[in-house]
């Protein structure tokens, strides 16, 4: 039977993944129908944003859900 730490490390990877999932399709779909300031941005940038997108993929999927832009 798995422990705690081994749960853990699963929901972790877990979440790391489905976030690697979503930064691909947001980051080339997504981020400049969002903002408008990221409209034609380059590569750079995106892999810039791309560790802050992994960790706040829910966020960004439920505001990118709902239409984006304020």
């Amino acid at each position: 039977m798995p422990t705690a730490a081994e749960w853990l490390v699963t929901l972790l990877l877990s979440y790391f993944a489905v976030g690697m999932l979503f930064a691909v399709v947001f980051i080339t779909l997504g981020i400049s129908r969002m903002d408008p300031v990221a409209r034609g941005s380059g590569l750079g940038f995106r892999v810039i944003v791309l560790p802050g997108v992994i960790a706040l993929w829910p966020f960004l999927l439920m505001r990118w859900a709902r239409g984006g832009e304020r």
